[in-house]
């Protein structure tokens, strides 16, 4: 993570109060028509600031609303650890850079129980029926983004050539922040200081959104990865729990012990209109943690009720 923040409770409070400003700032500087539809940004960046004192944490907020255009920031440029929303960007490299046509999705792939189980949590890639058989590309990136299995994440990043992949990849994107730079687990250990496996809401939201909304991957491949976005099974805590029943997520979670590290990217759908592109990056004061779901819950919800 980058040293962008490791700083006592004081200097966050004074972080907090230069964000507020921002807001209010970008709302003077909004047109009178678009202020009048637009939610009171200071009051929301409060309302932000409130859930980082309730949890003891630095909460990272972007949410662009592609029906309106309306953007909500806090935090928005700061640097978070990247944890397991790298997942993604792997399985979109592999459909990007190595498959045609699905020859390369149909790879199977041998490995041993012991890389994976390595890797700290293969609930898919463990079972001793994939060990034995091996996996297919497709089915790896279905495990490592759909169940964010860690064994099936590493085994992309070794066909990707390594954890700087990821980094290439995102600079390929336009994303001049998100890097990624060491393995699972080791990625997740989330030291204030750490300048390597980070991004910021901003950044991986805007990445996340060229993926599933733009033109960086053929239609057959986007709806691949939207479909394993779509079957996520890590969120039900975070996005789901936060936004309502009804809006449909293909949404990607992060996370780690080490300083209750509780991140959520995606894309949602609220019914019958366009798509909002939401990224909440949450990283705790203290080392032990704990990881807090409801203050991404909580954020979550609050974008949904200011742009609904």
């Amino acid at each position: 993570m980058d040293r962008n923040d490791p700083t006592p409770a004081a200097h966050h409070g004074r972080r907090a109060a230069l964000t507020l400003a921002a807001g209010a700032a970008l709302v003077a500087a909004m047109p009178s028509s678009a202020r009048a539809s637009t939610p009171d940004k200071t009051h929301l960046a409060r309302r932000f600031h409130a859930l980082e004192r309730r949890y003891a944490a630095r909460l990272g907020v972007h949410a662009h609303d592609t029906a309106t255009g309306r953007t909500l920031a806090y935090r928005a440029d700061e640097r978070f650890p990247l944890c397991s929303v790298f997942k993604t960007l792997a399985a979109a490299a592999v459909l990007r850079d190595l498959d045609r046509d699905g020859e390369y999705l149909a790879r199977r792939i041998r490995y041993t129980k012991e890389y994976v189980t390595a890797s700290g949590y293969a609930p898919i890639t463990g079972t001793d029926e994939n060990v034995a058989a091996g996996m297919t590309v497709a089915q790896l990136c279905a495990a490592t983004v759909s169940h964010s299995d860690n064994g099936a994440g590493n085994l992309l990043l070794r066909e990707l050539g390594g954890p700087t992949a990821i980094t290439r990849f995102a600079r390929s994107l336009g994303d001049p922040t998100t890097r990624l730079d060491r393995w699972e687990p080791e990625l997740n250990t989330a030291e204030p200081w750490r300048r390597t496996d980070i991004t910021s809401p901003r950044a991986i939201g805007g990445t996340y959104a060229r993926l599933l909304l733009g033109g960086v991957l053929p239609r057959g491949d986007r709806d691949l990865l939207t479909g394993w976005l779509v079957a996520n099974t890590t969120n039900t805590a975070r996005f789901r729990a936060g936004l309502p029943a009804d809006w449909t997520l293909a949404d990607k979670t992060g996370g780690g012990a080490a300083y209750g590290v509780a991140n959520d990217v995606g894309v949602v759908w609220p019914p019958g209109r366009p798509p909002i592109v939401l990224s909440v990056l949450s990283v705790k004061h203290a080392p032990e943690g704990p990881t807090d779901n409801p203050l991404v819950a909580g954020a979550a919800a609050l974008v949904a009720d200011a742009l609904s």
